[in-house]
């Protein structure tokens, strides 16, 4: 496991920049909330349109959360001229997501030169109470950093 200590300013500036580009991270109105090294927190505010039929999250705005958390959480550890691409992950869907907010937390759990893998978990947040909703795993690859087309 990677020790929880601040980045340098340089690695959070490039890695706060880079969430910036995520399209899909602005659509859903997800911010990135704590950056660590071997840590990232991503938080996703209610909003009906992240719902689905029963009321409750829908997955794919909990795994996109989670991936982004995970994906992040390793490109902390990764030398400033690489990045990151998700080679693999599951999610298990715990609980139902119901609250204000979903809080995704990535953590690396082994660092590697080529493959990194971390723990993604997710919670639900309401009324000042969490609800752990989802947990899995991912692999992701340090990849050349490219700049975006």
């Amino acid at each position: 496991m990677v020790t929880e200590v601040p980045l340098e300013a340089s690695a959070e500036a490039r890695i706060r920049d880079s969430f910036g580009q995520q399209g899909l991270m602005a659509h859903l109105g997800a911010e990135l909330a704590d950056l660590q090294r071997g840590l990232t927190v991503i938080r996703l505010p209610y909003r009906p349109e992240l719902l689905q039929h029963h009321g409750y999250f829908h997955a794919g705005a909990t795994s996109a959360i989670a991936d982004s958390a995970g994906g992040y959480a390793a490109m902390t550890v990764f030398p400033e001229d690489r990045s990151v691409l998700t080679v693999e992950f599951k999610l298990n869907l715990i609980n139902p997501a119901r609250g204000e907010r979903l809080e995704a937390q990535g953590r690396v759990i082994k660092p590697g030169r080529t493959l990194t893998i971390c723990q993604l978990d997710v919670w639900a947040e309401n009324s000042g109470r969490r609800l752990h909703v989802a947990t899995g795993l991912q692999t992701l690859i340090c990849v050349s950093a490219q700049p975006r087309p």
